[in-house]
Formats: structure tokens, sequence, C-alpha cells
């Protein structure tokens, strides 16, 4: 069977409703062409239906929006004359760092978020929030927020201006906007390199005083600024948390609120103490050698004091090279300092140790060639003895004169052997000074280091109200 509709409202034409076997079958017929158009229909309906909502909700948006910047006077304050405005605040932190120790600023990037409310911005539709973009923000009045230590702040702008603005049914509004701010830290170097700092942010309105824009906290202390977990980009420093308030301050123009968050740092000492503490430490130990050489040696003496000396300097130099100029001495200013005076100390040891030795006491060279010299007349006197004895020897009966020689000649030699020993080479025994440096010196600069590091290391500040980072 064969069933042709019309949906146009033309007759409807059936073939082979005749072959069908009673009216059984045509009933089926009929009852199936009734469902497809009933389908149809509704498909249709329901297609134009939708098509018809959206572009109502688009001109239903539309119009709320042109309805509530109708008359709407950006320049005006909300509750001008009538109430303070409250502007709510809180911040999250997606980078914190670097810090610069030469400049004494930091550098931060936040979601900076602002709250507070416009009745003129009250309206009523099908939707409870109205989520818009930076285009609608420029078109209401907007906090005029800036940072009070902010040598230089970046709103972010690529691809479009990052920028959110939420516009609740009973008036209240969302603005959140992405901000790079490079901020001053007084720093106070006394302890470096175990030093802890609080760097401050400080914000509040430029041109409203405090009967006209006042700032709160959105939430307590622990959320109204938070730090994203892997929001640190220090290499020096560990960021231990931070702490939030308030605080109003007067200038010619007013009274101004100005919103404070501190944010507490604590400096790393490991490369310090490999670039510095090391080095100097084991120069003072090379400069103590100096005392176990002999006090004759006075080339290798001179060469540990002056090139000890020379190494402290240059490390006194480039440790400074990082710091700003400041007019006070650092905890690390101190230790190079005394360990400056260890080895000058040590060369001046030296030099008074020279000076207290008797050059006569070494062995005399002077005195050993000349007994060699004695020496050597005294043996050619004996050859000259036994020359003449070989040839007189004949005579020797005859002539009496002969054997007083002979017997006499030999005596000679006996009386010079105690004169051809060769002298013994004598030293200068160990000085006082240095026995008594080999003690001092490496007592003193053990219980210098002991102090020092007990001192420093167990200075902690004590922070109230702060909120541990994540």
């Amino acid at each position: 069977m064969s069933v042709k509709l019309s949906v146009l409202g033309k007759p409807l034409l059936l073939r082979g409703c005749s072959e069908m076997k009673g009216r059984k079958g045509c009933s089926y017929g009929l009852l199936l062409y009734l469902l497809l158009l009933v389908a149809w229909q509704t498909r249709s309906r329901v297609g134009v239906s939708a098509s018809d909502a959206f572009k109502n909700n688009i001109t239903l948006f539309t119009r709320i929006l042109d309805r509530l910047l109708d008359g709407y006077d950006n320049r005006l304050r909300p509750g001008l004359g009538d109430r303070v405005t409250e502007v709510k605040t809180d911040i999250y932190v997606t980078s914190f760092g670097p810090v610069s120790d030469a400049d004494m600023e930091y550098t931060v990037d936040v979601f900076f978020r602002q709250r507070w409310t416009d009745e003129r911005l009250k309206f009523r539709g099908p939707m409870n929030i109205l989520r818009l973009n930076n285009l609608m923000a420029s078109k209401i009045w907007t906090p005029d927020t800036f940072f009070h230590n902010g040598k230089k702040s970046v709103a972010h702008n690529m691809t479009m201006p990052n920028k959110l603005l939420r516009i609740m049914e009973n008036g209240t509004l969302l603005y959140t906007m992405r901000l790079t701010v490079q901020a001053e830290c007084p720093m106070h170097l006394e302890d470096f390199p175990m030093d802890s700092h609080s760097c401050p942010l400080k914000f509040g309105s430029y041109a409203y005083t405090l009967t006209e824009v006042t700032y709160v906290w959105t939430r307590n202390a622990t959320f109204s600024v938070e730090v994203a977990p892997d929001g640190s980009r220090l290499n020096q420093y560990d960021l231990r948390g931070q702490t939030v308030g308030n605080e109003t301050i007067k200038s010619s123009t007013g009274e101004y609120t100005v919103m404070t968050v501190h944010f507490h740092l604590k400096r790393k000492i490991g490369y310090f103490v490999i670039q510095t503490y090391l080095p100097c430490i084991m120069t003072v130990i090379l400069s103590q050698v100096s005392f176990w050489l002999n006090r004759e040696s006075v080339p290798a003496r001179t060469v540990f004091g002056v090139t000890t000396v020379l190494t402290m300097t240059t490390l006194s130099i480039s440790a400074r090279n990082s710091l700003p100029k400041v007019a006070y001495a650092t905890a690390m200013d101190w230790f190079i300092a005394v360990c400056y005076a260890f080895v000058f100390s040590a060369l001046i040891e030296f030099a008074t140790v020279n000076y207290f030795t008797k050059r006569g006491w070494a062995w005399d060279g002077k005195s050993v060639v000349n007994d060699k010299k004695k020496e050597g007349s005294i043996m050619k006197k004996n050859n000259a003895y036994a020359v003449a004895v070989a040839n007189y020897a004949p005579h020797i009966g005859k002539d009496s004169a002969l054997p007083t020689i002979s017997k006499s000649a030999p005596a000679e030699p006996a009386k010079a052997q105690p004169v051809a020993k060769e002298s013994k080479k004598t030293f200068n025994s160990v000085s006082k000074i240095d026995r008594m440096s080999r003690i001092i010196f490496p007592v003193l600069f053990g219980s210098f280091n002991l102090v020092y590091w007990a001192t420093y290391l167990n200075r902690e500040p004590v922070i109230k109200n702060m909120v541990p980072s994540h």
C-alpha cells in the first residue's frame, strides 16, 4: 500500500485502500497519516518558538541595558548626598616576585576584585545576573582605586582588556581586573643575609575622602588575600604569609581610607654561605697555616699573609655589589670585617716574629769557609814536612838537628785536627709568639663563629595575625 500525504491542505490521496481487505486496513492508514501530520506540525512549532525565544532574549537584554544606561550619569558616585559608598575588596595573588634588594621593590601579579552597590542599576528580568565585559564598565561609575606605594602598575590588555563586570538584579556590582604592580618594599638590612622583611601593598581612593567612599575587606583576613599555591617566583626568599588591615591617612585635601596588605618574607642564606661565608672562613684558616712554618721561611710566610689579605679585600667588595649603598653595617659586613682583622693580625704576627729573630744564631757560612781554608794550609804544611823527612832520612843519624824536626813534625797535624772539623748548621728555635698564636687564633675565631651564628640565626620576628601562605 502506498500513501501520499498533502501537508499543504490539499486533498489527501490514498492509493491502495481499495486493495485492502475490509475497513480495518483503511483505518490503519488514516491513523498513521494523522500521527505523521501531528508530529510534523509539532516540530515546526518548536523550531519557530526556539528561534523566537532566542531573538526575544537578545531583545530583552538590549532593552535592559538600554534602560539601565538611560539617564545614567557615570560622573556621579552611587548614593551621592545620601550615604557613603562602601567598596568591598579582595585580592587573589597569582604570582609573587621577583624582589629586588638593590632597588628595594617587588613585583606582584593579582586579580583585583571590587564590589559595591549602585541603586541606579537595579533591574528585573528572566536572569538574576548580567555578565558583561569591559565595554559596559566604561559606561558606569567605578571606584578610582590606586596603589599608594606602587611605582608602576600595568592593566593587561591582551588579547582584550582583562576585565570582568557582573551586575546583580539588586544593583550590586562585581568588578575584577588583572593587574601587575611594581611596589616599594622598605628594607632594613642590619641582619643581612639572615634578615626578614614585610613588603606592603597599599591602595585606596584617589579623589574621594573618607566621608564619600570607604573601603572594607570582603571577607575575613584568611580569605581576603589569597596566594596561589604555585604563585611564588622567589629565588632568595621564602614567602611566610601575609597580614591585612586598614588605616586612615590625612592630607591637605582630607582623610582617606587606605587598605594594607603585608607580605612577610624570609631570606634564604644558602647562596651567601657558598659565595661569601665559606671562602672567608677558608681564607682565615689559610692565614693561620703560616704559624706552623719555620720563622726563617720569610718568602713563604710573606706570600701567605699578603695573599690572604688581598683575598679578603676582594670578597668584601664583591659582597656589597648586590646590595643598596646603605650607610650602616650589615651582619655580613661585621663577619667580613672580623675575618679581615684575623687575616691582617696573622700578617702582623709574622712581622713581629721576624723582627725578634736573631740572624747571628743561624749557621755561619763564612766561618765554615775560613775553617776549610785553614785546613788546606795545614795539609800543605804536613806534605812539606813529609817531603823533608823523606829527603833527609839517610842523614838523620849524623845531623843532630833532624831528629828534633822529625819528632816535632807529626805534632802539628794532631793539633790541627780539632780545627779541621766541619762546623755544624744551627737553626733558631720555634718562636714563643708562634706557639701562642697556634692556640689563641683558632680558639678566638671558633668562639666568634659560635657567638655570631647563635645570635643571628635565632632571631625570628614575631608577626601578629599572619596568615601562612600555602
